[in-house]
């Protein structure tokens, strides 16, 4: 237990990876407060301006179905943000203790969706809307929205494409768009989503994915369809409301399109619901989303007119992916004016990837670097590097022990390049001199090796290098030595050009 001046704490009610939460009181006013202290001794300037921006954020919002901020206070070298404690325990907590009713559900179910329509007529997106993310007092009923600490008050948002560990939010209950592999933009939709899977736990009282596997979990919200509430419920002989099962599904639905448009539009329907359920003691099938009108004006993201060159882009990716047509490496170029979607084209095949478990890394070569070799190359096996130091012991030895067998004496010449490597595979021993010609021979096989470990049937490998218009003459080797390397065969090299500045005698059109 801490020692916070003014305040006395009674218990710790929950920690996670970031903050310990304990309920205490304020000495001046005996005022029932909760404590979220951030958990690290000495926490990185990212995370204290997190914390600073979840305590903003929740104090501006005066809403009754937002949990109060009172006020952020330093303790030693980190911070605490005093919230009020109105009696309430998070869903989380609760549905372990006891199971919910369908009519206090409902009822449960319109309060929140009532403090999220607020929340987003406040212009905030949540982005990470769960269970345990949900406060509920059952003696006053009251129902009130925590923990704001990734949301943002962005209209939206683009997200890179991450290490399923790195991701913000919580994995169970996140939105294909939030995953960074949809090539999709996120709102105030993506919550939407997120609540979707929370109803659906607070109904089924299971996940409509469980896995512990990230990639498996990401491709699931990405392509998998779940068993609808009303189908578990009939596998357990019980009989569910087909419009309810309905009301969740529409807001699981994968695109943002087809989920409801406001947090008044699902209020509408659920409240319909029990209007029909405490005056008939039944709930009849209705018309969903008829007073669902979007808060404000949604641009399609879809790409149109694309459709040959997507269908082209994810065969190719199948041909490597696929044992049962893999041929060899391939190499898949796209040229066109700066800024007419070439990049916006080629992340149509990120869904793909999450379903084969591949990997997908980038690199972008810059007018003024082409000085230095591999420019883009080293920025997309960082990545990859990045990646794999997030792995746990077991796997990152086995990936060191891979590399090390891969790269055998000559782990330091991708070392000279890459330092990170040597967080993997350790010190590696000087390397002899060599003649140019040799040395540039051994450091082409060198990548050769290194790449043959990651491009591998079990989880295919995707290069993309964009602008290759300015890429250094060594890049263009490397490429023609991965594409045309008889023993890689889980690769697609993927290039993006301006073609109105190369021309038939630019390097990179002499290499093609």
């Amino acid at each position: 237990m801490i020692f916070l001046p003014g305040y006395q704490l009674s218990a710790r009610i929950h920690q996670s990876s970031n903050s310990l939460v304990y309920r205490g009181y304020r000495h001046g006013d005996r005022l029932p407060v909760i404590l979220k202290i951030l958990r690290h001794d000495y926490p990185t300037p990212n995370r204290l301006t997190r914390y600073k921006q979840e305590y903003q954020i929740t104090h501006s919002l005066e809403l009754a179905g937002v949990v109060k901020a009172y006020s952020l206070e330093n303790y030693q070298n980190t911070l605490v943000i005093v919230f009020e404690d109105f009696g309430g325990e998070s869903l989380k907590i609760l549905t372990a203790k006891k199971s919910f009713s369908l009519q206090e559900f409902l009822q449960m179910a319109i309060s929140i969706t009532a403090a999220l329509n607020k929340i987003h007529l406040a212009s905030i997106i949540h982005r990470d809307i769960n269970p345990s993310n949900i406060v509920y007092n059952p003696q006053t009923q009251q129902v009130k929205i925590i923990d704001f600490g990734i949301s943002t008050r962005l209209s939206s948002e683009n997200l890179p494409l991450k290490n399923p560990a790195l991701l913000e939010g919580t994995l169970a209950y996140i939105s294909p768009e939030q995953t960074g592999r949809m090539n999709r933009a996120i709102d105030y939709r993506c919550d939407f989503y997120s609540l979707g899977v929370t109803f659906y736990e607070l109904l089924t009282g299971k996940l409509p994915f469980e896995t512990d596997d990230y990639l498996e979990l990401i491709h699931s919200h990405l392509a998998k369809l779940a068993i609808s509430p009303k189908k578990v419920f009939e596998e357990r002989n019980r009989i569910f409301p087909q419009v309810i099962s309905d009301i969740v599904m529409k807001l699981m639905s994968k695109n943002a399109e087809d989920r409801y448009q406001s947090a008044y539009g699902i209020r509408a329907d659920l409240v319909e619901c029990l209007q029909q359920l405490e005056t008939t003691g039944k709930i009849k099938s209705f018309p969903l989303a008829t007073q669902d009108i979007a808060e404000r004006l949604q641009v399609s993201q879809q790409l149109y007119g694309r459709e040959e060159e997507i269908n082209s882009l994810l065969a190719a990716f199948e041909r490597i992916s696929e044992e049962a047509q893999q041929t060899e490496s391939e190499l898949f170029l796209v040229s066109g004016y700066s800024g007419v979607g070439k990049s916006a084209l080629v992340k149509e095949i990120y869904r793909s990837i999450a379903a084969k478990k591949g990997w997908f890394i980038s690199g972008k070569f810059d007018q003024y670097q082409r000085y230095i070799p591999y420019y883009a190359v080293i920025q997309a096996v960082k990545q990859l590097i990045e990646h794999l130091l997030t792995e746990s012991e077991s796997q990152l030895k086995s990936w060191r022990d891979r590399l090390q067998a891969a790269l055998g004496v000559n782990g330091r010449v991708i070392i000279d390049l890459i330092p990170e490597v040597e967080l993997i595979i350790g010190k590696q021993p000087a390397i002899p001199q060599l003649q140019p010609k040799e040395a540039q021979n051994r450091l082409n096989l060198v990548w050769q090796n290194f790449v043959r470990v990651f491009a591998r049937l079990e989880h295919p490998l995707v290069l993309f290098l964009d602008d290759l218009q300015w890429a250094d003459s060594a890049s263009l080797e490397l490429i023609q030595l991965l594409v045309n390397a008889p023993d890689i065969n889980s690769l697609l090299l993927i290039g993006a050009y301006r073609d109105n500045e190369v021309d038939a005698a630019h390097p990179l059109m002499l290499s093609i």
